[in-house]
């Protein structure tokens, strides 16, 4: 239906409608800080003239063809209301329009000249349900929507194109020369998107992925006929979308979805390149800059899929030493199908980018979707997350974003510590730890532990476990060595127990209501197992230290005693927390009833000299 097709009658309709576009225009254009929404509630009172006037027209017109384009065209007007009323944050107000809208075209939705306002009126019903944080009623209506796309496309069912009445005298922006079958499709993407959030406040996050794939497949295809995308808003939710599928163990779809966004930012890359000379140079400096940022954040999607598949392939490698490797080859086969035959219709076998497959074949093998097995296999991913966040830092600086600085540097530790796990070799494995704490160091000396808490809490923890990793290693090389009394090995060693005792220390320090006595303290539930594991743990260091001077390990195992003892008083006036601490109270239970007798031995040999 065009403007030419429309009953003169009608004309006053057209009129007003170019005047709503008008004003819109002009808000658009307008900085209207102190009236904000003054040109929309212009509009929507325009809007109830339109109302107004095709409700006279309604009620008084006879002929019947008028009739129905009158109120075809009142379901439009409310649903251009609704929409300006969303905009204006009364979303009461809205709700009304577009349930009025969905009545009048209630038995017309699969009509040409109604499918495409009904789809639009769903959506914007599934959006508000949500901002009211009613994710089942708003997924009603998305299903509904999603639901009438698919009996109007319907081949048996489907006898002609949409009528776009949206375009003609909607609000809604639309691309010019757009066909009627593209603002169809356009829809229905919107609604499969909206499906995916709504999936996910559902807490079903299969679903909410596979409904995000789709979204991001559809608007690549619809991309090669409206060449409208936004290709590092794209690229940035394919790569956050990997992260589910990783998560998941399906390490073939998120290495299909970082490496798509890789090969679309680096399109983008050379499209920006290409129209370097024929934009505005703050414009194409200030999408250059996003192009930095969303590159830096893919990058460090690539990395976190590089440690975590380094962290399960640890933990599977473990896991199978632990058992008979037949009883594992059969229970883990089992496990397998099990797992297959439960998990059949959470699948993500489908879920590719169909349109991309030649384009990214060159890409995809520069980092392997399979367990890893041996040094030989983790090296490469190692280097690999290596390279990401170098990118990853190049934007995100210590200067300018301390944050995420940090979390770059603690995923380095990271890659560093679960590389060592491969290595056979125990001094090489004793450099990564080294290196660990080189970086780890560098970067806590550099915050203002009053500004960047957590991270300081986190690093000094984290630095306390690798001085500890590696005093394991050098104490288990002092048990085989033949010269146990090599006074380098023991300062070396004394160092690393000290170190990490220190950097326990700082964590505690930290904490705001920490006392030598456990009886008057409360930790906050977040950091009673950290806090207790770090008494704990120094309870151990203080009798890793090796001194030949017994007031010096007197003086030790005392401090011993007092770091288990703190969880022990800790546990009994926290029940919660002897359930957190359930192994590690058992421990300090008995070392505390069996150092008492070292002490006096000591003391006894302190009086005797």
């Amino acid at each position: 239906m065009s403007f030419e097709q429309l009953n003169g009658k009608l004309s006053f309709i057209t009129e007003k409608f170019a005047e709503v576009r008008e004003l819109l225009d002009e808000h658009r254009k307008s900085d209207l800080e102190r009236e904000p929404y003054k040109l929309k509630y212009a509009a929507i009172d325009l809007l109830k003239e339109i109302e107004l006037n095709l409700n006279n027209t309604i009620n008084n017109e006879q002929e019947e063809k008028d009739k129905n384009v009158a109120m075809l065209l009142l379901a439009i007007t409310h649903l251009n209301r609704g929409i300006l009323h969303a905009d204006t944050e009364e979303l009461k107000a809205a709700e009304e329009q577009f349930m009025k809208c969905i009545d009048l075209l209630r038995g017309r939705e699969l009509e040409p000249e109604g499918v495409l306002p009904v789809l639009a009126t769903l959506n914007q019903l599934g959006i508000i349900w949500s901002q009211w944080s009613q994710p089942a009623k708003a997924k009603a209506f998305l299903d509904r929507a999603e639901q009438i796309y698919k009996d109007f496309t319907d081949t048996k069912n489907s006898c002609c194109d949409p009528i776009d009445l949206i375009s003609n005298f909607g609000i809604v922006d639309t691309k010019e020369g757009l066909s009627t079958k593209h603002v169809l499709e356009k829809i229905h993407t919107l609604t499969l998107y909206y499906l995916a959030q709504v999936y996910g406040a559902l807490k079903n996050h299969h679903k909410s992925a596979v409904y995000c794939h789709i979204t991001l497949r559809r608007q690549l295809e619809q991309n090669e006929v409206i060449q409208d995308l936004d290709y590092i808003e794209w690229a940035l939710n394919a790569a956050t979308l990997s992260q589910y599928f990783m998560e998941n163990e399906g390490f073939t779809q998120a290495r299909h979805h970082l490496v798509a966004a890789y090969y679309i930012l680096e399109k983008y890359e050379n499209m920006m390149k290409e129209k370097k000379n024929e934009t505005d140079s703050e414009v194409a400096a200030a999408e250059y800059e996003r192009f930095k940022h969303r590159s830096a954040d893919v990058a460090r999607c690539w990395a976190k899929y590089g440690i975590l598949l380094l962290s399960l392939s640890k933990q599977r490698l473990i896991q199978k030493a632990e058992k008979d490797e037949t009883d594992s080859s059969d229970t883990r086969d089992s496990q397998l199908n099990s797992k297959s035959e439960k998990d059949s219709e959470k699948s993500f076998d489908d879920l590719k980018f169909d349109i991309l497959m030649d384009d990214i074949k060159p890409f995809v093998n520069q980092i392997t979707d399979t367990y890893l097995l041996d040094f030989n296999d983790a090296r490469p991913v190692f280097l690999n997350i290596q390279k990401w966040l170098d990118q990853a830092k190049a934007y995100y600086t210590l200067d300018n974003h301390a944050s995420d600085y940090v979390e770059i540097i603690q995923d380095i530790s990271q890659a560093y510590k679960y590389l060592s796990f491969f290595e056979e070799s125990e001094d090489r494995q004793a450099k990564m730890h080294k290196r660990r704490i080189d970086i780890l160091e560098a970067t806590v000396k550099e915050l203002n532990p009053q500004y960047y808490k957590t991270a300081c809490r986190q690093i000094w923890m984290e630095l306390s476990e690798t001085y500890s990793d590696i005093l394991d290693i050098k104490l288990d090389r002092l048990r085989i060595s033949e010269d146990k009394a090599d006074p380098h090995a023991l300062i070396k060693i004394n160092h690393l127990a000290k170190s990490a005792i220190k950097n326990f220390q700082l964590f505690l320090d930290s904490l705001e209501n920490n006392s030598t006595d456990a009886r008057t303290v409360t930790f906050p539930h977040d950091l009673v197992q950290p806090a207790l594991g770090a008494y704990f743990q120094m309870g151990r260091l203080y009798n890793k230290i090796i001194t030949l001077d017994k007031s010096i390990q007197l003086q030790n195992t005392q401090n011993s005693i007092n770091a288990y003892r703190f969880v022990i008083d800790y546990c009994e006036t926290h029940p919660e927390a002897a359930e957190i601490m359930k192994q590690e109270l058992n421990l300090c239970k008995e070392i505390v009833n069996l150092l008492p007798m070292k002490v006096n031995k000591l003391r006894q040999e302190l009086l005797e000299q």
